[in-house]
């Protein structure tokens, strides 16, 4: 029995990237019967029975896993959104970061069209939180060389809005036309493109192409626990050790070490302003006495 990434999945076959190729794998309906269901980026356990054909035997447990799309074991998500056409919406942004932190996949937030809007604030707010960030434009080139080195050695998906330029920087960086694009509308909203999921070998790692916000299960933060959320926003959780009361939510709190260092500037007010939203908002979508 042999173990490989697998790399697609279409039509009840499995490709996945064997020691001499890729191998077109059924899975095995022991795995049904278990309710485990393969998919892209998970590795997997098959035996090879002729020359690029076999059966998938198992999945090795994941690290993280997306339901829609269905993608396992992202290392790296670049959250991408644009400075300009279509505006940022960072309560949106400061979601899927959440989850991201939470779920082990490291956020690296990437601002694009910097050729249209400056970008520099947008850029020192997520700085601050400690996640790789970086200016770019598509349309010019401009900073799109840092991106390869962020995605060497990691398994990596690309998340943002329609319209925001996603499918534009993936194909610029790797110098392919991977993914499809979608021009923007008058109402500013991209059309969204993309039609399946692929883990693509890429800049020495890979790269799974991924819908817009409406369709990303991790966009929906049921998930998330109010009594966790302070660490999942790291500038917060540097500050809440400091805190002198105990279980404290941080939310418009006197002496409070993290209400203070977001009046005295020290934590940017845009994040501060998403983490009381996402709070109040887990709180609201909680069955009574659940709370």
């Amino acid at each position: 029995m042999s173990s490989g990434r697998i790399l697609k999945g279409i039509g009840g076959f499995y490709y996945i990237e064997g020691e001499h190729g890729l191998v077109e794998c059924r899975a095995r309906g022991s795995l049904r019967k278990k309710g485990l269901k393969p998919a892209v980026g998970d590795i997997a356990r098959y035996t090879e029975h002729s020359q690029g054909y076999g059966s998938l035997d198992a999945i090795e447990e994941r690290k993280n896993y997306l339901i829609r799309p269905p993608v396992a074991n992202i290392d790296r998500m670049f959250i991408v959104m644009a400075a300009a056409r279509p505006e940022p919406v960072l309560l949106l942004i400061d979601k899927i970061s959440a989850v991201c932190v939470k779920n082990q996949m490291e956020p690296c937030v990437i601002i694009n069209k910097c050729d249209l809007a400056k970008s520099a604030d947008l850029r020192e707010i997520y700085e601050s939180a400690g996640f790789p960030t970086l200016s770019v434009s598509a349309e010019t080139g401009e900073g799109l060389d840092r991106i390869p080195a962020l995605i060497e050695g990691k398994i990596c998906a690309f998340c943002g809005n329609s319209g925001v330029g996603k499918s534009s920087i993936v194909n610029a960086v790797t110098g392919r036309h991977l993914f499809e694009t979608g021009e923007v509308g008058r109402t500013e909203r991209g059309r969204h493109t993309t039609r399946h999921v692929e883990l693509v070998p890429a800049c020495g790692g890979y790269i799974a192409d991924t819908p817009g916000f409406s369709d990303l299960d991790f966009a929906r933060f049921r998930m998330l626990e109010q009594e966790e959320l302070d660490s999942l926003f790291p500038e917060i959780g540097a500050h809440k050790e400091e805190c002198r009361y105990t279980g404290c939510n941080h939310i418009g709190v006197d002496e409070c070490a993290v209400y203070e260092a977001v009046r005295s500037g020290e934590i940017p007010k845009s994040r501060y302003e998403s983490y009381c939203a996402i709070y109040s908002e887990i709180g609201a979508d909680k069955p009574y006495g659940k709370r």
